[in-house]
């Protein structure tokens, strides 16, 4: 590639993240310096404690999102994707010498995943809510029309997913480039009528307002963390971006915009307390807010887009990495593999935006519900980082505690900040994530109990089918494909065919489909081919948690290692468990029943690995666990 085309290659990514990466945090100063000063909290609104919040605020975007994430964490990179699913599984191997330390890691990934999904729920009803809430400003006629407005905004968002985000996201760069502008001019603006805000860039403003706050210090952070919601995208969206583009779009553009409007903000406050109301949208002319209005309802689409296509995306790992049950996934562009949509995920977080809107009523009830999920996720991502540090990297211990010791102090002060709001409704995203914690720990626990259930009485593949190589048996001129989780063992399948039916075929392959905890599995070690005896061959399929699973496609590459499939002559056989709980050994009954259910309502196996429909003999077994 010339350097004008990786130039103008790096400003596209570069004008594409800001649109994708800086929705969620770009939009937290439509509710952030409300909640920080609110009643709630107790913070004096003098101009000591203003220059300290705000000075507070530029420090801890300065800290947790320039120092930690842009410098420190997207440097943890697996295979060039980021994200806690990819994180975990980069911290599990590097660290995973024993077989419990491997676990524990992936446990503290998976919840730090599952917490996501709480975060997904909150970051639509917060933005939106807080964006329609500017309608209060221009009349107060208008505050019946907030909630169905709102509603109505969500529920249009949820409604337009299944055509994709290849349209939209074009409109998201430009959008977003035009909010960080008018954030910086409308700073700019109060910071010239009141400078002595500015004396917030001294760090020691924040250390005394921290200081002097005594133990509230907790109950102020827990307001001023608003201002770091959505640093987590900067890691999750690496793979779409890459590292550069994220960085650049950060330091020249979004943390300047940022820090100048929190200033103005502070300085709008100092001059006129009675802005409190809604300090956002009181930095702008009456002539001015309804398309202010509208600019911000836009953006808070565009944050609230981020977190569900991240779900979508989350969503589809989890299940290559077997920790959610299989689900209909459609690819909504023919260029770009990860625009996805879910139909079940994007329906289920539509009730639960709908839930918690209708539930809290207004953006700063929800504040309270929100950070809670996100600064979980934050200390986790920050301790696998310790591993990743220490194992994947090599480097010296006292390294790796130097390189997340004041991040951990941090995010643990984060944490408990939040936690203080647990009973004004910080339990509903924990919550939330619980439930996603729990379905994924049961069915890769029953996936676990029903493959060693089913191998329990099965013969050896080897003696078993040496035996049918001699046998006289009528042979059908086809190819017969066998999917089986353990390729040690007759698949349950092949045993049905030839007790029923009494054939065998010319060519049987025993298939074996891994997913590996990787993001992608280059072409060219997608497939390996083994020979057994004649006419039986062992095919293993090899994929990462970010490929999308083709096996028609990835038996095309069977001839190249000597074994040539005619695909128009093939037939595909697969084991459809019906899983029968019972009392005893295994799981508590009640996560037996919760599998049996999500086992009996997982998608088709033949759609999840393109297999054509006219081609596919389903067999199926019921199976105690």
């Amino acid at each position: 590639m010339s350097k004008d085309s990786q130039r103008e290659s790096v400003a596209a990514l570069t004008l594409g993240a800001l649109g994708v990466v800086y929705g969620d945090i770009g939009t937290s100063p439509l509710y952030t310096m409300k909640e920080v000063f609110s009643p709630a909290t107790g913070i004096p609104l003098d101009a000591t404690h203003l220059i300290g919040a705000v000075s507070v605020i530029f420090w801890g975007l300065m800290m947790v999102v320039t120092l930690k994430y842009v410098m420190l964490i997207l440097r943890a990179d697996n295979r060039g994707e980021g994200g806690i699913m990819a994180l975990t599984a980069l911290a599990a191997k590097a660290a995973g010498k024993t077989p419990h330390s491997r676990v524990l890691l992936l446990l503290t990934g998976v919840f730090g995943a599952a917490l996501f999904y709480g975060d997904s729920v909150i970051t639509p009803a917060i933005s939106v809510l807080s964006a329609v809430e500017g309608i209060e400003v221009v009349s107060l006629t208008f505050k019946p029309y907030v909630l169905p407005i709102s509603i109505a905004v969500l529920i249009g968002l949820f409604a337009v997913q299944r055509h994709g985000t290849g349209l939209v996201g074009k409109l998201f760069g430009p959008v977003i480039v035009v909010w960080f502008a008018v954030l910086a001019t409308a700073g700019v603006s109060e910071i010239i009528q009141q400078p002595a805000i500015l004396a917030a860039l001294n760090p020691l403003n924040a250390l005394r307002f921290l200081t002097s706050q005594g133990w509230h210090i907790f109950v102020a952070v827990g307001a001023i963390v608003l201002a770091f919601t959505g640093a987590e995208a900067l890691y999750a969206d690496m793979g779409h971006f890459g590292k550069r583009p994220i960085r650049l779009a950060w330091m020249g553009l979004v943390l300047p915009a940022l820090a100048i409007h929190y200033m103005g903000q502070g300085a709008l406050l100092m001059r006129d307390p009675a802005a409190l109301e809604n300090p956002f949208y009181r930095m702008f002319p009456t002539s001015v807010l309804v398309p202010m209005v509208m600019l911000a309802t836009v953006a808070t689409v565009i944050a609230s887009q981020a977190v569900i296509s991240g779900a979508y995306s989350m969503t589809k790992q989890a299940m290559q990495l077997g920790l959610l049950p299989r689900m209909q996934v459609h690819f909504t562009s023919v260029k770009e593999m990860g625009q996805i949509y879910v139909p079940s995920v994007n329906w289920i977080l539509l009730a639960g935006v709908l839930l918690a809107v209708l539930g809290f009523g207004s953006s700063s009830a929800m504040a309270a519900a929100y950070g809670i999920a996100v600064t979980v996720t934050m200390l986790i991502t920050t301790l696998l980082t310790f591993f990743v540090i220490r194992n994947a990297w090599n480097y010296a211990l006292p390294v790796a505690i130097a390189s997340t010791a004041v991040f951990l102090m941090l995010d643990t002060l984060l944490v408990v900040s939040c936690s203080l709001k647990f009973l004004d409704g910080g339990w509903f995203p924990l919550v939330l994530g619980g439930l996603i914690f729990t379905i994924m720990a049961t069915w890769r626990r029953g996936r676990e109990l029903l493959i060693t259930n089913i191998l329990q009485d099965d013969p050896e593949l080897l003696p078993f089918i040496t035996a049918l190589s001699g046998d006289s048996m009528p042979r059908a001129f086809r190819t017969a494909i066998y999917a089986v989780a353990n390729p040690e063992t007759v698949p349950q399948a092949l045993m049905h065919n030839l007790k029923h039916n009494q054939v065998l075929h010319e060519r049987n392959v025993i298939l074996t489909v891994v997913f590996h905890d990787v993001p992608w599995i280059p072409v060219e070690d997608r497939l390996k081919v083994e020979a057994l005896v004649p006419g039986f061959w062992k095919v293993k399929v090899n994929y990462g948690f970010k490929n999308s699973p083709d096996i028609p496609k990835a038996l095309e590459l069977c001839e190249a290692q000597g074994l040539p499939i005619n695909l128009f002559e093939t037939s595909y056989f697969l084991s459809r468990e019906i899983v029968v709980p019972t009392k005893g050994t295994g799981m508590a009954h009640w996560r037996e029943l919760l599998f049996a259910v999500m086992s009996r309502n997982s998608g088709s196996v033949a759609d999840f690995f393109k297999l054509p429909n006219n081609c596919v003999i389903e067999l199926g077994t019921r199976v105690q666990i």
